[in-house]
């Protein structure tokens, strides 16, 4: 089981709207004299490095300030990837041992532009204790979308990672659109397998990077398949499927199906999610390795209007991207 998938239901089954990739930003901080604060929303995962330096000391990966001499405390303000709702937070502390912050908080403001002096922040997540040298998940209930967010650390040290798990919450949704992509709101809630990779990236915009940004199983050394359920943007009918296997050579998946069933329900716990009724959106097509598949017209079944799509491939292997694209439907 990879960190993924022992991480809380929250940070399991949403988007990270902080992260870099998908496009959030860190706009300026109080102090990052060792370590910049934009290390802080990378995507990869830290690293440490023993003997690496700088020019200010020991290098760091993430947003690390100096020693505080007085009573106040660092902060940094983040701009989010997408206008979007909050479902919790990781501040990952990992590799900061005698240098992480003892407490943390986080504020969060929605705002056209940049955040100035006359911003107003909520406090969204109150000041709480942090571990060092690891993950500090904290949930919280969401309410309204939000732009962006202040990490403030007590009274200063570093962050290796700052994750903000949520949903997307664009305009509104009109014409044909990808019901699968994360930025407009599509999240991946469930899957069986995820040993390589982050699940997530399957719904991010663009062509996948390199192997590891898209989902991937393991080897599969029992019968069946692998499968993975996306809860879509909005509900839909899907008229043409994208199913985009680049960089997948030696590893892509033999073929697929979709399915799709709806629910009113939004819950994302995964015994529900499996007592939905699937029915054919798909039947199984061949793939091939590192191609861009595109499916439309007989080829897509009409289960009617869906909110939940499920992705299964046979018998295992790597998808980079998936893209759904219908209408919505109230």
């Amino acid at each position: 089981m990879n960190e993924k998938e022992e991480a809380p239901l929250f940070a399991r089954s949403n988007i990270n709207l902080a992260s870099a990739k998908l496009g959030a930003r860190a706009l300026t901080t109080s102090d990052d004299f060792f370590a910049a604060m934009d290390r802080m929303l990378a995507d990869r995962e830290p690293v440490f490095i023993a003997d690496k330096y700088d020019d200010n000391g020991k290098w760091m990966d993430g947003w690390e300030s100096r020693r505080r001499r007085d009573d106040g405390h660092d902060w940094c303000i983040i701009k989010l990837a997408v206008r979007g709702t909050i479902h919790g937070f990781d501040i990952d502390t990992r590799f900061f041992t005698g240098n992480y912050p003892p407490c943390a908080s986080v504020e969060a403001c929605d705002c056209v532009g940049r955040p100035d002096d006359t911003t107003v922040w909520q406090e969204i997540v109150p000041r709480m204790d942090l571990d060092g040298d690891s993950h500090n998940f904290v949930e919280c209930e969401p309410d309204v979308p939000y732009t962006h967010l202040r990490l403030n650390i007590f009274p200063d040290g570093g962050v290796a990672r700052f994750r903000a798990y949520g949903r997307a919450a664009p305009a509104r949704l009109e014409g044909e659109i990808d019901l699968a992509s994360a930025l407009n709101g599509a999240r991946c809630v469930d899957w069986n397998d995820s040993h390589y990779g982050d699940p997530q990236c399957l719904l991010y915009p663009g062509r996948g990077e390199n192997m590891g940004d898209g989902w991937e199983t393991r080897r599969r050394r029992e019968p069946g398949n692998d499968w993975i359920i996306i809860a879509l943007a909005c509900p839909g009918r899907i008229e043409r499927v994208i199913v985009d296997t680049i960089h997948f050579k030696g590893n892509y998946p033999d073929c697929c199906t979709l399915e799709g069933a709806f629910s009113e329900d939004s819950a994302d716990i995964p015994e529900a999610l499996a007592a939905l009724e699937w029915r054919e959106l798909m039947p199984q097509q061949k793939l091939q390795m590192d191609r861009e598949h595109e499916f439309s017209g007989d080829l897509i079944s009409d289960p009617g209007t869906v909110s939940h799509v499920r992705l299964n491939i046979f018998p295992d292997g790597g998808v980079s991207r998936l893209r759904l694209y219908g209408r919505v439907e109230d």
